[in-house]
């Protein structure tokens, strides 16, 4: 029993740190090549897409002001990277063992990333969103729509 505990404990670990900063859980089980160019990579498109500002001026209320920060060239990259560090820390820890079970997080990258892109238009009783708030709005349809494909995928595979 403590064993399974354990196993489930160290999983979240690595989910958890790996959504605190892509990278951080690799270094922990002692993937460094992979940690480390995950953690550059996360600093470069954070830098060079001007995330932490705009995470700044959206928690303000500043959303117009986000809007024209935002280098969008860049930090379109931001949401696959940042699923895939998630998805793959928990799968070195020992996770995401059934089958398709990648496919929420998958989808979770697209959504995201097509929040990103209507951002600056498509707005909420007459407020913008911005780049932070929209992608994080479309992040559970992602989870939604990548848990319904993965069932319907196993449902196919079963039936045949």
């Amino acid at each position: 029993m403590q064993t399974n505990i354990n196993k489930k404990s160290n999983k979240l670990e690595m989910l958890l740190w790996s959504i605190a900063l892509p990278g951080f859980a690799h270094l922990i089980i002692g993937k460094y090549v992979k940690g480390i160019l995950l953690i550059v990579l996360e600093i470069l498109i954070n830098v060079l897409g001007n995330f932490n500002h705009i995470i700044v001026l959206s928690f303000n209320g500043r959303i117009q002001e986000a809007i024209e920060q935002t280098d969008y060239q860049w930090l379109m990259f931001y949401p696959c990277l940042y699923f895939f560090a998630i998805w793959d820390a928990y799968r070195e820890a020992g996770g995401g063992e059934k089958a398709y079970a990648y496919l929420p997080l998958a989808f979770s990258a697209y959504f995201v990333t097509v929040g990103l892109i209507f951002s600056s238009r498509i707005s909420l009783f007459g407020y913008l969103i911005g780049p932070v708030w929209l992608p994080m709005m479309f992040l559970p349809i992602g989870l939604i729509v990548g848990t319904i494909i993965r069932w319907l995928v196993l449902k196919n595979y079963k039936d045949t």
